[in-house]
């Protein structure tokens, strides 16, 4: 009895210290009701979060983008009907891309009067003045070879001859900055709120900013594409947009998506030059960049592009019945905003929106 008197006392108080363990802290005490969670909830997701983006052509109705289900390729008229239905859904901003009737090698319709984008910002503004209407400024839609700015062939620049020093079909970084600044003032002389550099050109925000000004619109913001990486996550987008490149890529404009310190220089740059805001693009391979740089830069409001093939992904995977689109849609676009984004470019800026209501 008394070797079993010992054991029972053992297993006693055995019992009694794993009573005294119990955990002090419980974090799951404000995760136990769905209010609770809502209340202490640290990353709100908000429609005004969203810019959404339109695809403009010349013609009438609208074409779906094939990969990419639910974005269509849009008349001047059938962008002013999408942008309304934005507006109804609460998303004030929507960002143009144009594709041409015709393509050169300096991309002349981008900065034509009577250009693609420049008869949409016109028709949108003059329905819904309200609207923000934001303008991508790059070549590549626009060239009939489909880089991102005017190539060492001889043609098109201010050269009468290909330098010598670079090679053929490299992209000349100063004669694209005068086009460039070319394309910015003429969105804004036709009512754009924001035109939004993307070419990764080096002195692009500053060519720009100085067009600007000389022409009356010192109060035109300028939202740079400060960090644009060389991503695979563009594929979608060139078929949308029609601007894939003919021969080689953009790896050296674009950056290297293993670098993060460039990205600080690149955005230091910009701010330098006058950019009144930064983006970061793609988004969710790079969350940590745009930490990064929204520390680096926390008085400039910060963008992060949802790109086309983060989009498609979802929704390939939600038409297979992988994952529910809906929910992985809206855990995506936090996860941008957690990491440091305040302004989201998406395409699933008006489902997003509908499912917020819900």
């Amino acid at each position: 009895m008394a070797v079993l008197d010992i054991k029972h006392k053992t297993i006693t108080n055995h019992q009694h210290r794993t009573r005294r363990v119990l955990p002090a802290s419980r974090p799951r005490r404000l995760r136990a009701t769905p209010a609770l969670r809502a209340v202490i909830r640290e990353t709100e997701l908000n429609v005004r979060d969203f810019i959404y983006p339109l695809f403009v052509r010349h013609g009438e109705g609208r074409s779906e983008i094939r990969s990419m289900p639910g974005v269509y390729q849009l008349s001047v008229e059938e962008s002013v009907r999408e942008s309304e239905a934005a507006m109804r859904s609460g998303v004030n901003a929507v960002i143009l891309f144009g594709i041409p009737a015709q393509k050169d090698p300096i991309g002349s319709e981008n900065f034509a009067d009577d250009g693609i984008v420049q008869q949409a910002i016109r028709a949108i503004k003059k329905e819904i003045p309200e609207m923000v209407v934001v303008t991508d400024v790059c070549l590549c839609e626009y060239t009939d070879h489909g880089h991102c700015g005017i190539l060492n062939t001889g043609t098109g620049g201010s050269q009468t001859r290909p330098n010598e020093h670079l090679p053929e079909g490299y992209v000349l970084n100063d004669e694209t900055l005068d086009v460039l600044a070319k394309v910015a003032v003429s969105h804004a002389e036709c009512g754009a709120d924001i035109v939004a550099p993307s070419g990764m050109m080096d002195g692009m925000v500053a060519a720009i900013r100085s067009a600007l000004n000389e022409n009356g619109f010192e109060n035109t913001p300028i939202l740079s594409y400060a960090v644009k990486y060389a991503s695979s996550f563009y594929g979608p987008f060139r078929e949308a947009a029609e601007g894939a490149p003919k021969f080689g890529d953009r790896k050296s404009h674009q950056m290297d998506p293993a670098n993060v310190r460039e990205a600080l220089r690149e955005a230091a740059l910009d701010v330098d030059e006058g950019a009144d805001m930064l983006m970061v693009k793609p988004a969710l391979a790079y969350l940590d960049v745009i930490r990064v740089v929204k520390d680096a830069f926390p008085e400039l409001p910060m963008a992060a592009y949802n790109v086309s093939g983060e989009y498609s992904m979802i929704k390939a995977a939600a038409q297979n019945g992988w994952i529910d689109e809906a929910k992985a849609t809206l855990e995506t676009l936090t996860s941008i905003k957690r990491a440091g984004a305040d302004v989201i470019i998406t395409y699933h800026a008006l489902d997003a929106a509908k499912w917020l209501a819900g």
